[in-house]
């Protein structure tokens, strides 16, 4: 079941939630919209839903113009982030709910519940109550209850954002397999990056009301449209600096830029991810920033290094893979050069366009 939203446009008062928004989602994909606070994410999920009416605009379940409909004629399953689960039922009848609700015979629902129950390991706990469960597991009551009514696509609300940090990896990888095994599309609401490029085969970028980029995550975080999207997906650097005659002067750095040849200079910004910089003790045959080490954390995977350029006035974040810094073993005050391997650059005047990348 691919899901179309064809120039969509929904405001509240004078405050336009979403802008003339075009997204589709293929038959059995699943799908991230990921952007900040307010971006519109949530109210783009529940105009699919039909929670919420479009001012403007169509949707369509493959072929079919449901922007009149309801939700429940829609038959969606939706998964809020906060459960909301019934506090005076069993896991079993909270999952049963919508069967009941629905007339299917008691024989159909014992099938069907003791069916998703067992599939998500939760099959022995069926008579215990909400107050009785861990996070985690009220989340996976709230997935197949949702999932038990055979919805034609399944949407997801900031699912895991009241769970802790192992919780969340945990239900990530879970839900990832599920849907493998029951191909249902998908589309759930997070800001956390992470999380989106992680579980989603597709992912949308929003911003303002407006997509901002739609893709694969590979092209989403190695290709990102514009600055805004590559200053959200993650920690980065920016620099101010200029385009002139085929370079790109940025601090103490000279690079290559031969898509700007002109002599006029043309100023821009410049973005690079701390793992696309080195550290060395010796300045780099092809340009490099002098700086001093003030701080360095080698925990987890990559060891982080924060510098600062004094005489220009930059502090730069670093991340060097555990070997590279095992080899240089860097100390706060130590002189290092800083050297990047990609970056990108950005013209303000231009921001919504094209990257360039050296």
């Amino acid at each position: 079941m691919s899901i179309k939203v064809d120039n969509v446009t929904k405001r509240f008062g004078d405050f336009v939630a979403l802008d003339n928004v075009c997204v589709e989602a293929g038959g059995g994909a699943l799908l991230a919209l990921l952007g900040p606070s307010g971006s519109g994410k949530t109210t783009l999920l529940r105009v699919i839903a039909g929670l919420e009416a479009a001012d403007a605009g169509t949707i369509y379940y493959k072929d079919e113009n449901v922007t009149s409909q309801t939700a429940r004629e829609r038959n969606v399953g939706f998964v809020f982030q906060h459960y909301a689960l019934f506090r005076h039922m069993t896991v079993f009848e909270n999952v049963a709910f919508g069967l009941r609700v629905r007339g299917w015979s008691r024989e159909r629902i014992r099938a069907r519940v003791s069916e998703l129950l067992k599939l998500v390991r939760l099959d022995s706990i069926e008579h215990r109550y909400p107050s009785q469960l861990s996070g985690g597991q009220r989340q996976r009551v709230a997935l197949v209850r949702a999932l038990a009514i055979e919805p034609k696509v399944l949407l997801l609300d900031e699912p895991f954002g009241a769970l802790d940090a192992k919780v969340r990896q945990e239900l990530r990888q879970w839900l990832r397999r599920l849907h493998d095994e029951l191909h249902v599309t998908s589309i759930f609401v997070t800001h956390d990056q992470e999380e989106a490029f992680e579980v989603a085969d597709q992912v949308v970028v929003m911003h303002d009301g407006r997509i901002e980029q739609d893709g694969t995550p590979h092209d989403v975080f190695e290709h990102p449209a514009n600055a805004f999207v590559m200053d959200f997906l993650g920690n980065v650097n920016v620099f101010h600096g200029r385009l002139q005659n085929g370079h790109a002067h940025v601090g103490g750095l000279e690079l290559e830029y031969p898509d700007y040849p002109h002599s006029e200079a043309l100023q821009a910004k410049v973005y690079v991810r701390p793992h696309e910089l080195d550290l060395d003790y010796a300045r780099g045959a092809n340009g490099s920033l002098k700086a001093r080490v003030e701080r360095v954390n080698p925990a987890g995977s990559v060891a982080k290094v924060f510098v600062l350029s004094e005489e220009f006035g930059i502090g730069v974040h670093v991340e060097l893979s555990l070997e590279r810094y095992a080899e240089l073993n860097p100390r706060p005050g130590d002189t290092v050069y800083v050297s990047p391997r990609r970056v990108r650059v950005f013209v303000p005047a231009a921001e919504e366009g094209p990257e360039y990348v050296i």
